[in-house]
């Protein structure tokens, strides 16, 4: 079904939907804390591994962006052998139903030197697996090219390759005590009218509710209605709403603040929020209002693989990062947040950063953000 653009007045109401908390089997993960109200409770610091071990970016030249593939079994194992404590990745459904983990809205590849490309929802699962490196020995995949944000098409090259795969593998595969930040992917672009959007939604909660088992799980959402339908449809697993706080604007002003944010996930049931950090260092004010509100709050940004970036969240209050350079991350927040530092009469961890250094942190975050 391919699917056009319409204005946000047009999508029918989710109201149709019967509320249904019994979809997935009343079973809490390990390290989760779901009430039988809204709030959610974040029992540590979370450090999250963006897309696995960390993601892709074809351009850069930092070596660590063409580590592994992103979003791959190969590179989520090597996430597991680090302290951390969930990995985030991106769900699609493809045209057969099938939840595959794939960022991109297309996938791009090429024929005799032309290029061409194909919505990841509108290729079946035999052909979405076809492209890329292959698991049976002696077979060949289509080559997988990759859009830069500039409009450049690019050779998708990476140092530890693997082939793509489904959310069922990503169970079957991956250490089960390493949680998932499983985030509902879908184009910016297009308003999904709400039967579409449950064929989405439902393929992916099934999965999840047959395989999960014990792991802890979040689920997230750039789309408001997606966000709101699986908080609807399942009580087991948080939602998060994900949110660029402001720092881009869209035509669904549900998307716009972090305002916006907090009034949707208070009056959706939504347990929190994973917000752009720059949109958080520019309104602080927000933490406060997301806290007294009984919101979770974590992020994600280049600006997290900055170590005095990082801390400087832990102290205002925000409860977990999302990460790519995970190795470095997870060393830093480690050293910065020792048990040692703190003492049996304040519980707040003191900080292992010089006056010199923190003085340098408070005067670089404002210049970072203007970037």
């Amino acid at each position: 079904m391919s699917l056009k653009a319409i204005h946000v007045t047009e999508v029918p109401s989710l109201d149709h939907f019967p509320e249904n908390p019994s979809l997935c089997p009343s079973r809490f993960s390990t390290g989760v804390e779901l009430s039988k109200g809204v709030s959610y409770k974040i029992p540590k610091f979370l450090v999250v591994g963006h897309r696995g071990h960390g993601m892709n970016m074809l351009q850069s030249p930092d070596p660590r962006f063409s580590d592994l593939k992103e979003n791959s079994i190969i590179s989520f194992n090597a996430a597991s052998k680090l302290p951390l404590d969930f990995i985030e990745f991106d769900v699609q459904v493809t045209r057969d139903g099938c939840p595959v983990i794939f960022h991109d809205d297309f996938i791009y590849s090429e024929d005799n030197g032309v290029v061409y490309e194909k919505r990841v929802t509108e290729v079946s699962l035999s052909e979405f697996m076809s492209y890329g490196p292959q698991r049976e020995t002696g077979k060949r995949g289509k080559p997988l090219l990759r859009k830069s944000k500039e409009g450049k098409i690019l050779k998708w090259s990476v140092q530890g390759d693997d082939s793509l795969c489904t959310l069922q593998e990503a169970f079957e595969k991956v250490e089960p005590k390493l949680g998932f930040n499983i985030e509902l992917k879908l184009d910016d672009n297009l308003v999904y009218p709400s039967d579409h959007l449950s064929r989405l939604v439902l393929p992916i909660l099934k999965e999840v509710c047959d395989y999960g088992k014990d792991r802890p799980i979040i689920f997230s959402s750039f789309h408001p209605d997606a966000a709101l339908l699986v908080r609807k449809l399942q009580s087991t697993y948080p939602v998060f709403f994900l949110t660029n706080g402001g720092t881009e604007v869209y035509h669904d002003e549900r998307r716009n603040s972090l305002e916006e944010a907090i009034k949707l996930c208070v009056e959706g049931g939504l347990q929190g929020i994973v917000s752009e950090v720059k949109g958080v260092f520019r309104n602080p004010a927000a933490v406060n209002k997301i806290k007294e509100s009984k919101l979770s709050l974590m992020t994600y940004g280049k600006l997290n693989n900055v170590a005095e970036a990082v801390y400087m969240q832990h102290l205002m209050g925000i409860e977990g990062v999302i990460v790519d350079h995970v190795e470095e991350m997870t060393e830093a927040v480690r050293e910065m947040i020792k048990p040692s530092n703190v003492d049996t009469h304040d519980t707040k961890p003191k900080p292992n950063f010089s006056e010199r250094e923190l003085s340098f942190l408070l005067k670089l975050i404002p210049e970072l953000i203007q970037h």
